[in-house]
């Protein structure tokens, strides 16, 4: 008789996965502007979910929409990106997908209610601050959705910083109105204060050169730069990247890039790489739906440990010597010039 029991429970448990098991599943992708790094996000989506049996053309459909926000985003412009997303929400609640991908900070914001009201589960990638993205905190997203984000710890990026430039006392951040670039320089500004660092920064436009506003900081004392996560960066071939760049090349100052975004010309590179943290998305998209496990049971995902690149020409070009320690963890690279 126990055994029989035994059986019906093994049996019962086998069938309420198989209930979550399909034969092929049906993922859309929403995303606000095209940049690099965040194909390198949506690439690492993909191969997670292979690495899970997902397979793209297999047992997968995945439509991915890409919503144009290059331009100047001034007033009519941001109003006119929101209708977009809501707009486009609407087409993919209408095509009932499986799952719903968001990368980038406005995606999520603007068009997860909408999703997670219809019953589709959201999963967002490419975030730098998931509070921006309206997460209920920096571990919990909130009911129905979840992600991976590219945040680091403020203060643990300055110290690496301090590590690295112990005499600076004074950073320069050239960045635009985009959510994450806020939300970094606002942390890093509290930060700051308690490792003796005064952070200036000058807020552009989108299609502002970078040039008037980083000889300005250089004007008021800024020792070095630093270079947010910033869709400024990554638009239009990187050219504001080159005009920073420049500007550094001409003054002798460094730059310690808090990202990697395909910027060169930086002496370190430091923070998320968005590849991995589309994988991370991906495992949690994977579990959502092989089991069935509901979206807010899982934590916001961070990568563990920070990537560092240091970028030897440059640090030898502006005669600088990194303790043997940041080196060890350190690693070496020479990036072509964009």
């Amino acid at each position: 008789m126990k055994k029989c029991f035994s059986v019906a429970v093994i049996f019962m448990l086998l069938s309420s996965l198989s209930a979550f098991a399909k034969d092929s599943y049906h993922i859309e992708v929403l995303q606000v502007s095209s940049i690099h790094p965040f194909d390198w996000s949506y690439e690492g989506f993909i191969e997670s979910l292979a690495e899970n049996g997902i397979v793209q053309g297999k047992n997968l459909t995945i439509e991915r929409h890409i919503i144009d926000a290059d331009a100047e985003a001034g007033l009519v412009k941001k109003i006119g990106i929101y209708f977009s997303i809501k707009s486009k929400a609407s087409e993919i609640i209408a095509s009932k997908p499986d799952l719903v991908l968001t990368i980038s900070t406005p995606a999520t914001k603007y068009s997860k209610d909408a999703f997670i009201s219809a019953g589709i589960p959201v999963v967002f990638t490419a975030v730098a601050v998931p509070e921006a993205a309206g997460c209920a905190s920096l571990t919990e997203a909130g009911p129905g959705f979840t992600g991976a984000s590219l945040r680091m710890d403020p203060m643990n990026v300055l110290q690496l910083t301090k590590h690295a430039l112990p005499e600076a006392t004074t950073m320069g951040i050239v960045h635009t109105q985009d959510d994450n670039a806020v939300a970094f320089v606002q942390e890093i500004q509290s930060a700051a204060k308690s490792l003796g660092i005064k952070v200036i920064a000058k807020q552009v436009g989108r299609s502002e050169s970078a040039k008037p506003a980083a000889r300005e900081l250089i004007a008021q004392g800024a020792q070095f730069f630093g270079l947010p996560i910033d869709t400024y960066y990554a638009v239009n071939d990187y050219v504001h990247a080159v005009e920073l760049r420049e500007v550094l090349d001409e003054a002798k100052l460094p730059c310690i890039c808090y990202c990697h975004v395909g910027f060169s010309g930086a002496m370190l590179y430091i923070g998320s790489e968005f590849k991995k943290i589309g994988e991370l998305s991906g495992s949690h998209a994977a579990k959502i739906l092989l089991a069935g496990v509901k979206p807010e049971t899982l934590p916001i995902l961070y990568q563990n440990d920070l990537t560092i690149l240091a970028d030897e020409s440059v640090i030898d070009g502006l005669g600088i010597s990194l303790p043997i320690e940041l080196l060890q963890i350190s690693r070496k690279v020479t990036t072509e010039r964009n």
